[in-house]
This record gives structure tokens, sequence and C-alpha cells, in this order.
């Protein structure tokens, strides 16, 4: 530490600016202080020339692991520094920006750092207004995209809208290193939140993803933790994966050091017995030769002779032993080869056999899965033409609501028509008896006008009733046109997401509109029972007020069927809507479920093709080590028939060569014949 301060103050001498006091105070402290791998200037102002030298003092230091700059409003041009000279350092861990309101040339400076520096696991940039600048911050993205070695960044509070988020999203397409990321309190938004979300399919990596006061929707969020959910799975399946690929290397070589122990031995246990043959091959042959100098001296050394040959016997036999031994040994080591070799394929049918197990699983899995697809599929298009068809009988009957109405207008109009030609007739035929009967003119007069205004209350009453139908099935229209439109609007939502109940909804639906072209045929027929009435009221007065107080029974038992139909159509709607809601939930989880399958079932097919390959390259390398080792034993076994052939003929030489000195010599004939 002490070496960092005086290069820290030769730096300032030589660049021609003074040293801070209060950063000479700190490096004093970390001096004197127990942490001496963690550089930490928080809460200091820092000039642009101490960042300069820091930067040039950073390049090449190897004491600091940890460097705090936090709360230290730095310059754009400071901190351009500090961060260029970072960009050749190879052993800081952490860096902590916090709060220093870093802008374009703080984001490029960072970007550079990001494509430059191999160390940095951990990087602090809250508190800054890094998104601000969408130049400098697509350059801080493209940075982190070319980063293979970061894990942990903190953007809180960096004013990130969702173009930022865009830039967010495809560096971390790229990235394949950063675990935990911490984007709370900026305004990404919806769009951001989408973006986020789509990169996650090809980010495997990423383990840890904040999205808190983002205002981004709740079914955003939940689908980034599942995403994170699964990222963790997969890290925890690669783990153990890795794990039990370094068992099995371990395996592997502590089988591969057992081999090759065995084979030393096994060689050492060759050259002993080689060296045992050649020194029994040289005594042998030191023996021939004072067997030949014994010859030489014939009748005065024959007991010596007869000596040596006993000698020799017994070599021989021993030499014999030692060759039957040798047999013995490598049957044996053959027989132990074997044995090895036997249980080796035995353990690797074992292993095929689990591996094929396990392929068929995972290929039933498949299967089922792609069945549930399909299935699902099937539904899909066979609700879409249902509701292509329940929309084509919603027009129809909007088609047949429009006709009706006009047929109704066109009634009523013909009915007024006929009701003034008969008042007009009337007046006449009143006129007419007023000609004729002059006698009874107040008489019938009086009668006339008090059976006229009768009549003109009675027409006023059935007007009014009939204005009161027009209203109820202008209502009628309006509430079937709300209910097209919403229903419309739900099908319309709800079309590629439908479920297996909704054939009962839409049969439900369906007799909902027949019991309503049923109301409307009635209120139809009521219309044209009321003009006939009004029609006949002109010639039957007196049956005008029977009739017309049961229309309005009638009109009354409409109305209520009408109002109760319209509730069970508001509650057959609102259970729709739950009954759906509660199903695209059904799917969606599904959906997602089969998505991790399909991940997983990938995964475990790259693992068996990892394995299987490994045992491949295992079996070949045991076939090789065996064939070798083969080769060498019949190698060997060669030389060992051939030694033996060599003594064979060694002693056949010898006791040819006795028995002709001994046949050649006067004792010849005393010598014993065979």
């Amino acid at each position: 530490m002490e070496e960092f301060r005086r290069a820290y103050v030769q730096l300032c001498k030589e660049s021609g600016a003074q040293p801070q006091e209060t950063v000479l105070q700190q490096l004093h402290e970390l001096r004197e202080g127990p942490g001496q791998s963690r550089l930490d200037f928080a809460t200091q102002s820092l000039s642009v020339d101490t960042c300069r030298v820091l930067g040039k003092l950073l390049q090449d230091e190897i004491l600091f692991t940890e460097i705090m700059l936090s709360d230290c409003m730095l310059n754009e041009e400071g901190v351009r520094h500090l961060l260029n000279g970072l960009c050749s350092n190879t052993v800081v861990k952490s860096l902590d920006l916090k709060g220093n309101n870093l802008r374009a040339l703080g984001a490029e400076a960072l970007g550079k750092l990001l494509r430059q520096n191999k160390s940095i696991r951990s990087l602090t940039l809250e508190w800054n207004s890094l998104g601000m600048w969408e130049e400098g911050f697509s350059l801080f993205c493209q940075g982190l995209g070319a980063n293979r070695f970061l894990q942990w960044l903190d953007l809180r509070n960096n004013q990130i809208n969702h173009q930022g988020a865009g830039e967010l999203a495809m560096a971390l397409k790229c990235n394949s290193s950063l675990q935990e990321l911490d984007l709370r309190w900026n305004n990404i938004g919806l769009l951001g939140g989408r973006a986020l979300l789509s990169c996650l399919h090809s980010n495997k990596t990423l383990r840890r993803l904040e999205l808190a006061g983002n205002n981004v929707p709740s079914d955003i969020l939940k689908a980034v933790e599942q995403a994170m959910d699964h990222n963790q799975d997969r890290q925890t399946i690669l783990a153990e994966n890795h794990s039990r690929t370094r068992v099995l290397s371990k395996e592997v070589f502590s089988l591969k050091e057992e081999k090759a122990k065995q084979f030393l031995d096994l060689m050492d246990t060759i050259d002993k017995q080689r060296e045992k043959i050649t020194r029994s091959s040289r005594t042998s042959a030191v023996r021939v030769g004072q067997l030949q100098e014994a010859l030489n001296e014939r009748q005065s050394v024959m007991n010596s002779l007869k000596a040596k040959l006993q000698m020799t016997e017994a070599a021989l036999a021993l030499s014999e032993q030692k060759v039957q031994n040798l047999g013995e040994l490598l049957s044996a080591t053959k027989q132990e080869q074997a044995s090895m070799t036997e249980c080796q394929l035995k353990e690797l049918r074992q292993q095929k056999q689990e591996a094929a197990g396990r392929e068929t699983k995972l290929l039933r899995d498949l299967s089922a899965a792609n069945e549930k697809s399909l299935l699902l599929r099937n539904q899909v298009d066979e609700l879409e033409r249902r509701c292509k068809a329940q929309q084509d009988q919603l027009f129809q009957v909007k088609q047949d609501l429009t006709n009706t109405t006009a047929e109704l207008k066109l009634r009523a109009m013909q009915a007024e028509e006929r009701l003034e030609m008969e008042k007009k007739r009337f007046k006449q035929g009143l006129e007419d008896v007023e000609s004729l009967r002059l006698k009874e003119v107040d008489h019938m007069t009086h009668h006339m006008e008090a059976s006229e205004r009768s009549m003109q209350e009675r027409i006023q009453r059935l007007e009014a009733i009939r204005i009161g139908l027009e209203e109820e099935l202008s209502q009628v229209k309006a509430a079937a046109f709300a209910e097209r439109g919403q229903a419309e609007e739900e099908l319309i939502k709800v079309r590629g997401q439908a479920r297996l109940e909704e054939q009962q909804h839409l049969d439900h639906l369906e007799e909902k509109l027949r019991l309503m072209m049923q109301s409307r045929d009635e209120a139809q027929n009521y219309c044209l029972q009321q003009k006939q009435v009004v029609g006949e009221a002109q010639a039957k007065v007196s049956q005008l007020t029977l009739q017309t107080e049961g229309l309005k029974r009638r009109v009354e038992e409409l109305q209520q069927d009408l109002s109760g139909k319209e509730q069970e159509k508001v509650a057959e709607v609102n259970k729709v809507r739950v009954e759906l809601q509660e199903q695209i939930g059904h799917l969606q989880a599904e959906r997602t479920a089969q998505e991790g399958l399909k991940e997983k079932i990938a995964a475990l097919e790259r693992q068996l093709k990892v394995l299987s390959s490994n045992h491949r390259e295992a079996l070949l390398d045991k076939e090789s080590e065996i064939s070798t080792l083969q080769e060498k034993l019949r190698m060997k076994e060669a030389e060992i028939s051939r030694m033996r052939e060599e003594a064979a003929q060694r002693a056949s030489f010898l006791q040819n060569a006795i028995m002709a000195y001994v046949q050649g010599s006067a004792l010849g004939p005393l010598s014993p014949r065979k």
C-alpha cells in the first residue's frame, strides 16, 4: 500500500498536478487497516488530474481486487481516464460506481471497459443517468453483449426506458456469462418488459432478473419469474451433469491407472523371468565350457565329469520347472485379463441398457407431449369454426331484426292511413245522417260526439300501446346489438384460447339465440294482432276494450320474460368469461410446462449423446489396450517357446557330446548302455 501511495505522489509530480490530501489520507488509512485488497474512495470528490493518475496506476496494479467509487460525483473526463486505466487490469473483480451521474461519455467508457476487461465479475451502476443517452447506452449494451466474464450487474435508478430495455435484451441474447441483473426503479414499461421476456428464450445463464418499479404488467413479471426458475433448474441440471462427468472421468482415469499399473507389474514380472532365463543360460554356457575343458583332460577328470553331468541335469530340471512356472504365471495373467475384460463388457452392457431405457422413456414422453399438442390444436381449430358459425348466425339475426322493424313501421303507417280513411268515412256518414234526419240531429250529434270521444280515447290508448311496443322492440334491438358486440369482442379475445367445455357454453348461447328469435317472432305476432285489432276497432268498438286489456297483460308478460331472459344472458356471459379466463390460465400453464419438458428433453438428449460418446471412447481405449496386451503376450509366449527350444537343443548337444566322448575314450566299453 505504501508503494501505491509513493507511486501516486510521484506520478502527480511528473504530470505537474497537486496530490489531493483526501486521497493521501485515505491511502494512509488503508495502509494501517486490515483490508488491503480493497481501494475505497467512496464519498470522496476526485479531481480530473487525480482520476488520470489513478487510471495510469490501475493499469498494472495487482494489489486491489475491489474498487469503491460510489457517490464521488465524478466528472465525465475523470470517469473516462479511470475506466481506460481499468481496461488492461487483470486483478480487479468488483467495481462500484454508484451515484456518479454518469452520462454519454461514461456509458461509452463503460462499454469499452466491458469489451476489453476480462477480470471484473461485479459492476454496480446504481443512481446514474445512463438510460437518458440513447447512443451511449447502446454502446454500453454492445460492450455488455461482447463481455464473457461479468456475472453481476446493478442498473437501478438509471432512467432506462423501453428502448434501452430493447438494447439490453439484444445484449442479453449475445451474453453468456451474466447471472444476476437488477433493473429496479426504471421506466421500462410494457414494451421493455416484453423485449426482456423475449430475450430470455435464448439466454439460459441469467438466474435472477429484478423488474420491480418499472410499470411492467404482472403477467410479464410472472413469466420472467418462471423463466428465471427454469434457468436455475437448468443450471442445477448442468452442474449435476458436470459433477457426474467429473466422477466418470475420474473413474475412467483410475481404471486407466489401474490398467497401467497391472501392465507395468506384468512387464516387471516378464523382465524378471527374462533375467532369470538369461542367468540360467549364462550359467549353462559356463558349465558347458567347463565340461569342454574337462573333456580335454580325459581319464584324470572322469569323476568330475560325472558330477558335472549330474549338476547340469539338476540345472536343466530347475530351468524346466522355471519355464513351467512362467507358463503358469502367463496363463494366470491371461485368465485375470479375460475376467477383467468380461467385467468391463458387462458394465458397458448394463450402461448401454440403462441408456436405452432412458431413451425409450424420453421418446414416450415426447410422443405423449406431441399427441397432447395435436389434440389441443384440433380443439382450437374446431372452436374457431364454431365461433365463425356463431358470428354468421348473429349477422343473420341482425338482418332479421332490421327486416322486422321495417315491416312493423310499414304496417303502422298503413294502420294510421286506414284510421284516417275511416274517420273521413265516419264524418261523411254523420253529415248524411244530419241531412236525412233533421229531427234527430241533436240526439245523434250528442251520441256521435260521445262515441267519437270514446273512439278517440281508445285510439290514443292503442297508439300509446303501439308506441310502447315499438320502444320495447327498439330496446330489445339495442340490447341485442350490445350483446352481439360484447360477444364478438369476447370471441376475438378468446379465439386462440378456447377449451374443451366451450361446446356446452356454445350450445347454451345457441339455445338463448333461439329463444330470442322465438320471442321476436312472438312480438311480431302480437304486433300483427294489435294491428288487426286496430283495423277491427272501426267496426267492433265494443270488443276493443277486452282485446286491449288482453294485449296489455300479454305485453307485461313479455316484458317480464324479456327481463328474465336478459338477466339469464348477463349471468351466462359472466360465467362464460370466468370459465374462459380459467381455461386461458390452464392453457398458459400447460404451454410453459410443455416448453420446460422440451428443454429438459433436449438437455437429457445432449447428456445422453455426451455419455454415449464418452462410453464409446472408453470402449475404444480399452479395446486398444486389450489388443496391445494380447500382442505383447503373444510376443512373450513366442520368446519363451524359442528359449525352451534353444535350451532343449543345448541340452541335446551337451548330451551327445558327452556320450561321444565317453564312447571314444578307453572307458567306452565299461560305460552303461541306454
